[in-house]
């Protein structure tokens, strides 16, 4: 949704601090600044109610108390000044609810505010807990000094709505208000203007600061991008003295476009900076701009829940689409659907079979979440649906969906087949039923693993593929019988995906669509054959059809996918060359793309300027512009100047700003440009032009048939719904002829009846196909254009959103523009005004599949629709990588890993998730035992791991390693490169004593030497003990090191037989002299080898093998890495210049030499 509601508080601190900032909209010296706006008097309360179930009554008291006391302090003139008290939460008619107090003192105020503080109350049908509260000055006045202002927004323009009589008994504003419309990019009307249109019934007296205040107030309006602003009741004093008459805006209520944060954010934080509403700003606190971001609450009754908040949070930090709401936690029907459109029909479905009473919650995942997310989301549900008592009836959850484009359904579902695991027994407990329904790539392997998922948990799962229309499970789960609307619905049977089908000939290849016939038998071919062509009329683009098998576009954006998807489209049906002339990309140098085309590789230019491309490619009239909604308005303006060239332009971005949009196509219908989108996939003409990612993936295009035409062309706001109206007239009739996605948002820039107006006057369509939804009112005009004969072919349609009139909330569905205003645009109201013009309406959207298919075979019995023979299916290009991701391919790996796994959406340790890493908290030690021994060791053993990284870190500056880290960074080298020399000191001399101990003492032990035959043993040959002896430290002075080693190992570890090995070695050697004890590097060896053998963890091969590949060296080298940056780090902080070595510490061992004699043998004449 981007229009969003906005506190009377906030709404209040935009005008007081924009009212004289923001450019002004009127003439230069139109009109005297008389608007002098009041000081800005405001004091919040906002209690969280949550400390009242968490923490009781006496600690919300508490907190309620604190705040009130705070703000005495803050706002003094709360104490002296006669005061108006309400709360602000989104609540219309308070007065008539008696949620005022007006001209009260402070103590009064006060006392009202704390007897209603976390009390639940009744407006009208909704009821929800007080919270939020306005206190401001009260305005004394007379009831003819009320008047009524508004300003909204609709696809012509601005309306400004204002009534002489204002207050609480305002009445029908739509029909007594008078109205001035501003078109869009129309300038703003002179002050006589206003003053005629809206003014007529104002005293004379008035008007001209009147005409000041609506004209800064639209100022504002524009400049803050609010798309709808109510002040009732505006009140204009009598003047005094012959001062200016004063303006006060009393109530308001307001809405702002979130879309058009980027660029309206930094307006709205600074007007709520503390420093300009008179409070003192926290030191701690920072924001991204001069004040806090703008808070858009949820609407009065719907106070979003903890799940909720978690929900919100996860959307906001990714690209997908994650949304939840609540609506009966007691409810039995659980849904978890993917795509906006399809969570709207979910719940209608639900809704039309009488159970809308016990569907807990609404919501959407889109977008390509990660597995993560995708858990995460599941996870929530699964949480919210298991709590409680177990309902006797059991409960239901219904994981639907459309047919993805691109998303890999089997990976989307691995994050909640992850969390039905984790909640198995709680499914169980609440006898849980699962029904699922999905298509898209790889949807056979998601459903397989589904269905074998139930099967091992033991919990009742159904699965059902895109041969079931989208919304039969629904029916299916609550009823146990279907809807009768899937004619040749079959099972999933042993199908596979569709490439593996097409490639190895599964003769189940279409998964329950009728197969596709590759040859025409002699009882089913026609008379006379007709091959399936695109007509010569449509080769050119005439008015009623801009696609064509000749379309050439420019990609707008660098979009490789998409290009490669329309360049296999174009393969597929046979095209004579790419519909891709050049991609814009402004970033960058110009260049070539490579892409394919079937199995060849061919080049694609890259232009940095619209203008480059169409001097060279001037035939092209399509744009797909895939610029981001920062960026999109520039971008297609840009695509204007050439609209002598560009007909037809598609707008894929998501949240574009409505007054942006609305500019785009107000500019579009002068040029002659046709506008698909914004927040669009884009459309559809099978057999000719594919824009950008419609239609999905190549086994989408195959299974719906849009490789070539049919005979019924629809239009939809929903680009995903699109997916499932290939499908469904692609089962139910001889297919799409044309199909387009106007887009989700308020303000599309064509519309449904531009695109059904163009069906109708287009011969080869034959029928049509309208999908609406609640909200708006576009469905209206094609009913007067049936109901008056303009549109003459049949019409199929519905609309969906009919579950809206179920809640007691307003419920934001998945679009920008699913949300009625008023009965009008209700979906109820539509169906109905549809049905009674003619248009075919089913009963509900399940019932869809039936009328189209009784619709469409009227036209064949009345020969109008003529279906020809199939022609043989187009063989598919396909990415080796998709194929590789499919397991349908296979090549020998170059580099073999089976420690980490970066490949999916989480990386993993030795299996082990990075997330789980921290969560289980197993520290350096833990990722070190799963990163060198490939398993989890146990938490003594990562400790001990730990220590020894410590105990191992530095020895001081005058050992060879550190040495020669600190002379190569005083030769002014990188950190790289110090610690690099300091590393390649490490051998035998240096670090190497713990390789030598463990060898040396392992093999004494296990050979079966006595500890005093191993000592005879190296002395007779000449050897040093590794392991034993050290400079200072002695028996009498022992090193604290190795007593902390020791006595962690005996405490720890399960048994230690090298280690006492050892010491009784040190008994022996001790004896001969002092100082001959198990250094630290001889007790860290042989507790290393004590814990490979002895922990359980590791076979004896494996413990042998691990000693013998290096890896107590490479627990010293790792430790002493530590100590190696330290010094490093040391000597660039105290910038010690370049070394030399002196003279008086070097031994010069030169002999003195003779100087040579050089005999020159005179030259004989």
């Amino acid at each position: 949704m981007s229009a969003k509601a906005i506190r009377e508080y906030d709404g209040k601190l935009l005008l007081a601090y924009h009212l004289l900032r923001s450019p002004t909209v009127a003439a230069s010296g139109d009109s005297k600044s008389l608007f002098a706006p009041p000081a800005t008097k405001l004091a919040h309360i906002n209690v969280d109610t949550a400390i009242l179930y968490k923490q009781g009554q006496a600690a919300f008291d508490n907190a309620l108390k604190q705040q009130l006391d705070n703000l005495e302090v803050s706002h003094p003139w709360l104490l002296t000044e006669k005061l108006v008290a309400k709360p602000d939460q989104l609540i219309k008619r308070r007065g008539k609810a008696g949620l005022l107090s007006l001209n009260k003192d402070w103590a009064t105020s006060r006392r009202w505010i704390e007897e209603r503080a976390g009390k639940e109350v009744q407006v009208e049908k909704t009821a929800g807990f007080l919270k939020t509260f306005l206190v401001e000055p009260f305005v004394p006045h007379p009831s003819d000094t009320e008047y009524y202002v508004c300003i909204n927004s609709e696809r012509e323009g601005d309306n400004i709505l204002f009534t002489h009589e204002g207050g609480v008994e305002v009445g029908d504003v739509d029909a007594k208000a008078m109205k001035l419309l501003i078109k869009v990019n129309d300038s703003f009307p002179s002050a006589e203007a206003i003053k005629q249109t809206l003014l007529k019934d104002v005293p004379e007296y008035k008007r001209d600061v009147l005409v000041d205040f609506i004209t800064r107030l639209y100022s504002v309006y524009i400049d803050l991008n609010f798309t709808y602003l109510e002040i009732n009741p505006l009140v204009v004093t009598e003047p005094t003295n012959g001062q200016t008459p004063q303006v006060y805006y009393l109530d308001l209520a307001a809405k702002l476009d979130q879309t058009a944060e980027f660029e309206s954010g930094p307006k709205w934080a600074v007007a709520r900076a503390p420093s300009n509403i008179g409070l003192s700003a926290s030191a701690s606190e920072q924001n991204v701009d001069q004040g806090p971001p703008m808070e858009f609450p949820a609407p009065f009754g719907r106070e979003l829940t903890k799940e909720e908040a978690y929900i919100q949070d996860l959307d906001a930090k990714t690209g997908a689409s994650l949304k939840l709401t609540v609506l009966n936690k007691d409810g039995r029907i659980w849904t978890m659907v993917a795509g906006g459109g399809a969570s709207v029909v979910y719940s209608d479905a639900i809704a039309a079979l009488g159970f809308a009473h016990e569907l807990a919650n609404y919501g959407e995942y889109s977008g390509a979440p990660t597995e993560t997310q995708t858990y995460e989301y599941a996870k929530t549900i699964l949480d919210l649906m298991t709590r409680g008592n177990v309902n006797p009836e059991g409960k239901v959850l219904i994981i639907g969906g459309g047919i993805a484009n691109f998303t890999n359904v089997a990976t989307t579902f691995k994050g909640i087949i992850r969390a039905l695991t984790e909640f198995k027994h709680d499914l169980i407990n609440h006898k849980v039923r699962i029904f699922i329904r999905r298509g898209g790539p790889n949807y056979q392997e998601g459903l397989r693993a589904m269905r074998q998922l139930g099967e091992t948990l033991g919990v009742d799962i159904n699965v059902y593929g895109p041969e079931t229309h989208i919304t039969e499970i629904v029916p299916l789960a609550l009823i146990g019988q279907p809807s009768g609307s899937n004619s040749n619905q079959q099972s999933l049977g042993n199908s596979g995906n569709l490439f593996q089908d097409q490639i190895f000939g599964n003769s189940n290849a279409n998964n329950g669509q009728q197969a596709t016939k590759l040859a025409i038998t002699e009882e089913t071919a026609p008379s006379t054959p007709v091959e399936r062509t695109v007509e010569e009329e449509q080769q050119k683009n005439d008015r009623y059809s801009p696609f064509s098998n000749k379309t050439r576009s420019f990609i707008y954006g660098m979009q490789p996918r998409a290009v490669q998807g329309m360049l296999d489209f174009d393969f597929m049906c046979k095209r004579d060359g790419p519909s891709v002339a050049a991609m814009v990309y402004p970033f960058g140098g110009p260049h070539v793309q490579k892409f394919y085309w079937g199995t060849k590789e061919t080049l694609i230019p890259v232009f940095t300027s619209l203008k480059d491309a169409v001097e060279k490619f001037p035939d092209v009239d399509t744009v797909v512009n895939f610029a981001s909604c920062r960026s999109v308005y520039s971008s297609t303006n840009e695509i204007f100047e050439f609209s002598d060239n560009i007909k037809t332009v598609s707008i894929i971005a998501e949240g574009v700003p409505e007054r942006r949009a609305r500019q785009i196509l107000h500019e579009a219908e002068k040029r002659n440009v046709l506008i698909i989108g914004p927040a669009t996939v884009g459309g559809i003409k099978p057999g000719c032009f594919k824009i950008g990612n419609t239609g999905g993936m190549m086994d989408n295009i195959v299974a719906s048939k849009l490789y070539r035409p049919g005979s019924v062309a629809y239009v939809s706001k929903s680009g995903g719904m699109s997916n499932e109206l290939n499908n469904i007239i692609s089962r139910h009739t001889d297919g799409v002829y044309e199909g387009v996605a106007i887009g989700g948002d308020r303000y599309p820039g064509s519309t449904f009846i531009d695109h059904l107006l163009r069906y109708d006057q287009d011969p080869n369509c034959k029928m049509l196909v309208l999908l609406g939804e609640v909200g708006g009112v576009e469905e209206y005009r094609v009913v007067e254009a049936v109901r008056n004969g303009t549109i003459k072919k049949p019409v199929v349609a519905w609309a969906i959103g009919t579950c809206a009139k179920m809640f007691t909330t307003d419920v934001q569905f998945g679009h920008a523009g699913a949300l009625a205003n008023s009965d009008l645009e209700t979906a109820d109201a539509k169906n109905k005004a549809m049905r009674a013009a003619g248009i075919i309406v089913p009963d509900t959207f399940e019932k869809l599949p039936i009328v189209l298919e009784e619709a469409y075979q009227k036209l064949v019995a009345s020969g109008v629709i003529v279906p020809n023979a199939e022609p043989e299916v187009p063989k598919i290009p396909i990415d080796y990588s998709w194929a590789q991701e499919l397991g349908l391919v296979r090549k020998p790996a170059s580099f073999v890993s089976t420690i980490t796994d970066d490949r999916g959406q989480e990386l993993l340790y030795a299996g082990m998730r990075i997330s789980d890493v921290f969560k289980e908290d197993i520290g350096i030690g833990g990722v070190l035992s799963l990163l060198w021994f490939k398993r989890r060791l146990p938490d003594y053993a990562c400790r001990f791991i730990e220590m020894v990284l410590m105990m191992t870190a530095d020895h001081g500056p005058a050992v060879s390693g550190a040495m020669t880290t600190i002379i190569t960074t005083r030769a002014g080298k990188d950190l790289i490169s110090s610690l690099v020399a300091g590393l390649l000191t490490i051998g035998e001399r240096f670090g190497g004593a713990l390789d030598g101990a463990a060898r040396e003492f392992t093999k004494a032990y296990d050979s079966g030497l006595t500890p005093r035959e191993f000592v005879t043993q190296q002395r007779k040959a000449n050897k040093l003990i590794p392991g034993i002896g050290h400079k200072i430290k002695s028996r009498t002075n022992p090193d604290l090191r190795v007593e902390l080693v020791k006595d962690f190992v005996k405490k720890n570890f399960p048994s230690t037989p090298i280690l006492d090995y050892a010491l009784k070695v040190e008994e022996i050697t001790t004896s001969k002299k002092d100082n001959l004890i198990l250094n630290v590097d001889g007790c860290i060896a042989v507790s290393v080898v004590d814990l490979l053998r002895e922990s359980g963890a590791f076979s004896r091969e494996e413990s042998e093998e691990y000693l013998r590949i290096g890896t107590l060296n490479g627990l010293f080298v790792l430790g002493r890495s530590i100590g190696f940056i330290g010094h490093h780090l040391d000597q660039k902080r105290l910038k010690q210049g370049l070394y030399r070595h002196g003279w008086d510490d070097i031994s010069y061992q030169i002999k003195d030499l003779e100087p040579r004699r050089v005999m020159v043998q005179e030259s004989k004449e």
